[in-house]
């Protein structure tokens, strides 16, 4: 698979009088239990994964989980108490303060969910502007600029300034303006979450769009599991600063590693989210009836014909070679048994 875009090994984020020193005091591992019994806050605790590139990573959690200091931590908007984080082989967390606004400037993208346009300069502006941070010229900035104003729909508003503009325009604007860098890695932080939903799930089209086009590698942040079944590769669950899985929507639906995380996805829809592929049986070689339907389908696609066929229907792969088979009892047990698939 390669190495990682981004690394990350026993990350922490503690508030309190002396947070450095009560790791040490704790040989780097303190339990939450002795966190709170000394005045202390952890924001993020003992926090370890890997991004690799073109990758979508979700980190979903409830108000003041950590997931949003977490990505401040990735990007050293927040200093991290202890740790690690490795982008592209350089140790963030040992990087001076000329080379972190160099990796900005130059390698990271970074969308929050307040907009922050400049009132008084255009769309335009707005979305050159990081390259005139940069010292970029003004020919070459605007042409830059142009060009991303056309790939999230734009074109013909560069001259608009942001009060002209709609939520989900503006909104796009500020994905416009962290992609003229042309950054590798890109960090957004509930992005659509102030967007009404219908306006959202457009905003969540269009990202899916520019990712196809792109293929950035991003931390992706967001409450919504709705959402973050639609764009992530991989979902991180965080409570009181920890993650408490790491997996696709499917494995944290279907084989949750805590209790914490069964409560989190029990209202998923099981249809939405789970393939025939999941929950098919296998069966002998043999020629695949014509009716046979997709092993990567989606539950929800195929209930049609599960429910008003009385044999199990055969399934194939994208090759249409046989893979399983599935029935309508085992259909029926995905979709309302809520016990953890063993």
């Amino acid at each position: 698979m390669g190495d990682p875009k981004i690394a990350c090994r026993n990350l922490w984020k503690l508030y309190g009088p002396d947070p450095v020193g009560f790791l040490k005091r704790h040989d780097g591992r303190p339990s939450i239990e002795a966190i709170r019994a000394q005045g202390y806050i952890s924001a993020v605790r003992d926090v370890s994964f890997d991004v690799m590139p073109g990758e979508i990573l979700v980190v979903m959690g409830l108000s003041g989980s950590g997931k949003s200091t977490l990505l401040r931590c990735l990007s050293r908007l927040v200093q991290p108490t202890a740790g690690e984080v490795m982008f592209e082989g350089r140790d963030m967390l040992t990087a001076s303060d000329s080379e972190l606004i160099e990796l900005r400037r130059h390698k990271m993208g970074m969308v929050f969910q307040n907009f922050a346009l400049l009132p008084h300069r255009t769309v335009l502006e707005n979305v050159a502007f990081p390259l005139q941070v940069r010292g970029t010229a003004r020919q070459e900035r605007e042409s830059r600029a142009r060009d991303v104003i056309e790939l999230v729909g734009l074109k013909g508003r560069e001259g608009y300034y942001p009060r002209e503009l709609s939520g989900g325009q503006q909104q796009r604007v500020g994905i416009a303006r962290s992609l003229a860098v042309g950054p590798d890695l890109w960090f957004l932080d509930e992005p659509f979450s102030a967007l009404d939903p219908l306006i959202r799930k457009e905003m969540q089209d269009e990202f899916l769009r520019l990712q196809k086009v792109l293929n950035k590698t991003i931390v992706f942040i967001t409450h919504d599991f709705d959402e973050a079944i639609r764009v992530a590769d991989r979902i991180a669950i965080m409570k009181d600063g920890a993650i408490e899985q790491l997996g696709t929507a499917e494995q944290l639906v279907t084989r949750p590693a805590t209790p914490y995380v069964a409560k989190f996805t029990e209202n998923i829809p099981r249809d939405r989210l789970l393939s025939v592929r999941s929950v098919m049986a296998s069966t002998s070689p043999r020629k695949p009836a014509k009716d046979a339907i997709r092993a990567d389908a989606l539950l929800a696609s195929i209930a049609r014909q599960i429910v008003t066929t009385e044999r199990p229907i055969d399934v194939v792969d994208d090759e249409g070679i046989l893979v399983g088979t599935l029935d309508r009892g085992t259909y029926i047990d995905a979709l309302y048994d809520q016990e953890p698939a063993r």
